[in-house]
Parts: C-alpha cells; structure tokens; sequence
C-alpha cells in the first residue's frame, strides 16, 4: 500500500506531542514582538480569568494535512474580525479543555466531536482584552469535515495547508498603529488573512514543536 503525504505527517505531528516539554522563547520565532510578550502576561492579582480553549484540528485534505480558521463575526464584542481557531469560553458542564474545544468546534464549525481523536495540548496563556486563559487542544479527524459556519459567530472559515504553516516564507512583519504606539507586528500570511495575537501564539507554539522533531 502507498503511503499518502499526510500519513507521515501525522507521524510527524503524533512525536511532536509526545515529545512534551516547555517551548521557549527563543522557539517562538514568529511571535517576539507584540504577541510574545502579551503571551507571558501574568493576570492581574484581583483578576479570575475566564478558562477557555480552542482546537487546532488536523485533518486530510488534498493529500496533506490541513487545519480550519475562521474569521470572527464584526458584531462580536471582543475580537471581531480577527482570525482565529474555533473556540470559546468553559461552559459549566465541560469536562475540561478538550470538552470545550470539541463543543466550541461544533457549535461554530458542526465538527462533530466524536470524529475527534485528541493528541493533547499546549501552553495555556493569558489575554488580557478578554480575560481568558486559553489552552489550546490538537485534534486529528481522520477525513475532512465539511465546514458549516455558524453565521451568528463566523463571518468566514477556511482551510490551512499544515506546509504552509511551517514554511518561513509565512511570516511577515509591519509597522502597525496600536493604540496610538507604532509597533512592529508580526504574523502568519495565509490564504490572503492576517493571522496575529493569540491564534499566531497558539500557530507559533505549534510550529516549534513540529520542528523539534523534524
């Protein structure tokens, strides 16, 4: 039997979250401005942040490994317009982070979860503008699942190549207008969107562990 391309990408992606271990800042190459810093943020000493998490799910397409974005509703109150993982806030009744990506998923893509087989998890990290500390989850879905954007919360979704992720040439930095500061923000092109903040950091962490194990 031929092996498909993507067959040894999910090798590759399985050691890359067996391997564990803390990713430091100097892995974190396409993040050392903006969005690295807001990454080691610590919440405030009156604050309770909110738990959240998203899902970076793998999947077959094409005869590679893709993964979704989407892009947030304009009428959101935080984020809105940004690129981002599907994800959300912990309801009550989520048994943890991946309960929460798997529903979140779900409600804004129709993944089903039961076509989700977990490989765990990476850093957890503070956002400040929304008060959550979000864990982001790895899925694999052995096929493509057809993306259903829920129009209340998803203004677009569309599909990553895996290669495309990881080729350096994704990177791009501007001078940006934050707040009344000039600052240089780095962030992943792809398929014509600007990927910055907490998605790039989640992306960024990711690809550094991808490419410990080669």
């Amino acid at each position: 039997m031929t092996l498909q391309p993507w067959h040894s990408q999910v090798e590759q992606v399985r050691r890359a979250m067996r391997a564990g271990g803390a990713v430091t800042f100097d892995e974190l190459l396409l993040v050392r401005d903006v969005a690295g810093r807001l990454a080691r943020i610590e919440p405030p000493p009156d604050a309770t942040p909110r738990p959240a998490a998203v899902l970076l799910l793998l999947y077959p397409q094409a005869g590679e490994l893709h993964l979704p974005l989407t892009v947030r509703a304009g009428h959101l109150p935080t984020h809105k317009g940004q690129v981002a993982l599907p994800g959300g806030s912990t309801d009550p009744g989520d048994d943890g982070p991946a309960a929460t990506a798997l529903r979140e998923a779900e409600e804004e893509l129709g993944i089903p979860p039961e076509s989700v087989e977990v490989l765990g998890t990476l850093s957890s990290f503070y956002i400040p503008p929304s008060g959550f500390m979000i864990t982001p989850v790895v899925g694999l879905s052995a096929a493509a699942p057809e993306l259903r954007p829920h129009p209340g919360e998803v203004e677009l979704a569309f599909s990553v190549p895996l290669r495309q992720l990881l080729d350096p040439a994704t990177v791009v930095t501007e001078e940006w207008d934050m707040g009344g500061m000039k600052m240089q923000v780095p962030f992943f092109a792809l398929e014509g969107q600007k990927v910055w903040g907490a998605t790039a950091i989640v992306l960024s962490e990711f690809v550094a562990r991808i490419r410990r194990v080669g």
